[in-house]
């Protein structure tokens, strides 16, 4: 998460005046969060750390062509088991980071196979013949495959290029380059018969290859067909406006405790099999482990037909995934600001702390385009008699019929917000998290809107529509 623009000098408001003592959940969380990314920079890093201590002396040449082609090969078995929902590493790390380490471990893995060609022509001029495909050896083949492949996705995917023009043509473009990508490289790996011949590099080798076999096949595989715990029914499409419903599933057997955080999402498909799924946020109470409700606007075909589901039809659930939750932060106080359908996570973080009977401080802030765009009002004058809650509603633009705020979301409204939260004799000032959901361009803003009134770092979490 970054920040940046100029803003006017504001007095910070003082969010860690009190250091709760740190709850089992955060611990865990942490902990979580070094073991998965000292995995993952062990992937990376490990096979070139071994090769380079077990070489001995080489060409500066040859050295440089092996490490970059090593550092190139594990770069893609992290950016390919990144995104594969593996629910531990997903809610460890999050979304945003899985998917900004995703990109930018892709970019460097094509900046290392450059290198890598260079350094190995370099090396040896006569390699250069292996970059012609026709009087190539396999292993030269496959090694250009791999290369066009890779190219083709970076440039496809740094210059937002969508083939076919929607989410789920991509989503399979993508797919495709990247299974050419990683089983290209590992031909070639294979059939240089160099690497994979060492008594240590080799055997950490094949370990790299089994790690992204299983994890696909759980991915693409196993998780569909065999788990029979994703299998939901249809209690209700429950109308929320014009453009938003609320789909609400029951489990399917007996299930007992909570399965789900406040503020996850999950992936839903509409037959066991399917290929196509689509990633919603859950809406409900974590504190109810027998429903599950999404709150969906009808913008694509997909969202569409989930209006025409009918009481006891069957739909299957993959999740929970992401780590945009309260339960992972040591917060005395929560402020949440949402944009439009945005709200759903807030909604599934208020009605959970309801049911918790959680004493904190709750601030919402709801950013809608117009007064249909405000969900929920009802349910949430009810939560206000609940919870210590206080919600404030804007509209982008001015209306007639609307008597409230408008406009952004700027310093002004967010001090006015918080401003029953400062410190007072025997009430020192809350330690606050911030919670942000909605558009890019809103996360955004309120992000610089928050660094402007000094709001640290890791106290906001942020969760964006355009990532998934």
């Amino acid at each position: 998460m970054s920040r940046s623009g100029s803003h006017p000098v504001t007095a910070p408001i003082r969010t860690d005046a009190v250091d709760p003592a740190e709850s089992e959940t955060w611990l865990a969380h942490r902990r979580a969060r070094v073991f998965w990314g000292s995995v993952l920079v062990a992937v990376l890093v490990g096979p070139s750390l071994i090769w380079m201590l077990r070489a001995g002396p080489q060409p500066p040449l040859h050295h440089l062509s092996v490490l970059t082609g090593l550092l190139a090969l594990s770069g893609m078995v992290v950016v390919a088991v990144l995104p594969s929902r593996v629910r531990a590493l997903s809610r460890a790390l999050g979304l945003e980071t899985l998917l900004g380490l995703h990109r930018r471990l892709g970019v460097m893995a094509g900046v290392f196979v450059a290198l890598h060609v260079a350094c190995a022509v370099a090396d040896d001029p006569s390699r250069v013949g292996l970059l012609v495909p026709m009087l190539a050896p396999g292993r030269g083949q496959a090694a250009t495959l791999a290369t066009i492949a890779l190219g083709t996705l970076l440039v496809l995917a740094l210059r937002g290029i969508r083939p076919g023009g929607t989410h789920e043509v991509w989503r399979w473009v993508h797919l495709s380059l990247a299974a050419l990508v990683v089983g290209g490289a590992a031909l070639h790996v294979l059939w240089l018969n160099n690497l994979v011949n060492d008594a240590v590099l080799g055997p950490v080798l094949g370990m790299l290859g089994l790690l992204v076999l299983v994890v696909l096949v759980l991915r693409w595989g196993m998780r569909g067909l065999v788990n029979d715990d994703g299998e939901f029914r249809v209690v209700v499409v429950r109308p929320e406006s014009a453009t938003v419903s609320t789909l609400v599933l029951e489990r399917r057997g007996r299930h007992t405790g909570p399965w789900f955080a406040p503020g996850q999402f999950a992936w839903l498909r509409l037959e066991r099999s399917a290929v196509e799924e689509h990633p919603f946020t859950i809406a409900s109470s974590a504190a109810d482990s027998g429903r599950v409700e999404f709150t969906v606007r009808h913008t694509g075909d997909f969202a569409s037909r989930l209006r025409t589901l009918r009481r006891g039809w069957a739909v299957w659930v993959d999740g929970p995934y992401g780590s945009f939750t309260p339960d992972a932060v040591p917060s005395s106080g929560l402020v949440l600001i949402a944009g439009g359908v945005g709200i759903t996570p807030m909604m599934s973080m208020l009605r959970t702390a309801a049911d918790r009977g959680d004493r904190r401080p709750y601030r919402l802030v709801v950013h809608a385009r117009d007064r249909a765009d405000l969900l929920f009002r009802g349910e949430l004058a009810h939560l206000r008699m609940c919870l210590d809650l206080q919600v404030t509603e804007v509209l982008r633009r001015p209306s007639r019929d609307w008597g409230g705020a408008t406009g952004p979301i700027d310093t002004g409204l967010l001090a006015a917000v918080l401003t029953d939260l400062g410190s007072t004799p025997g009430r020192p000032a809350p330690r606050l998290d911030y919670f942000i959901c909605g558009r890019p361009q809103l996360v955004a803003d309120v992000l610089d809107t928050l660094g402007s009134l000094g709001v640290p770092d890791d106290r906001v979490h942020t969760e964006q529509f355009a990532q998934v």
